[in-house]
């Protein structure tokens, strides 16, 4: 059966979703260099028109796909953020979440880690989708209500974001057994630990 047979043979419900999902495997795997529009439209079974039809370019994709996922995760902890009311809860809910993406998205969360500094330097601190502002902000609280000392914001939100990138990495090069929700509580700790609140 030819490409353009396959593709009209699928229901075209779906397809974006088929894309992404096909490009995050790809990009995942391979980098969004190493990938082409036309490995990811053989992938998903489609034209490469039909993937253009959804998205301008191959950057575009990139771009959609790092920002849902980083996005998510942002709105996540803001979420923490207004619901959870103290430091200790919050910093649990938050390793919770970052395992969990992981857990239900580990092509999606390797592509965040893998291609966050080219879409970084492009989103404002002020934009809704920027998680690391979002983390930066439960440790201010958490300074402000005298939960954990003083100190720099930049510098505690980057000790917590290894603490809980680090065993994911692992993860995916397969030097940890179990995936990062395994380790939750012994994540917590160290951040704890980390910034002195234990």
């Amino acid at each position: 059966m030819s490409l353009a047979r396959a593709a009209s043979a699928r229901p075209a419900h779906g397809t974006r979703e088929r894309i992404e999902a096909a490009a995050l495997r790809l990009f995942a795997a391979k980098g969004v260099a190493g990938t082409s529009m036309r490995d990811i439209a053989h992938e998903v079974g489609v034209t490469e028109g039909a993937i253009y039809r959804h998205f301008a370019s191959k950057d575009d994709l990139a771009r959609a796909l790092f920002l849902s996922r980083y996005g998510a995760l942002a709105h996540g902890v803001e979420a923490i953020r207004a619901r959870a009311p103290d430091f200790s809860n919050r910093l649990d809910a938050l390793v919770r979440l970052f395992a969990d993406a992981f857990d239900k998205d580990p092509a999606g969360f390797a592509y965040v880690l893998v291609s966050q500094h080219e879409h970084l330097r492009d989103l404002p601190a002020s934009s809704p989708d920027n998680a690391v502002e979002a983390l930066g902000r439960v440790f201010a609280d958490a300074m402000a209500r005298g939960e954990i000392p003083e100190q720099d914001v930049a510098l505690v939100t980057a000790l917590a974001l290894g603490l809980v990138v680090q065993p994911a990495i692992f993860r995916i090069y397969g030097r940890l057994d179990a995936p990062p929700s395994a380790y939750a509580a012994e994540i917590a700790g160290a951040i704890r630990r980390a910034v002195g609140a234990a």
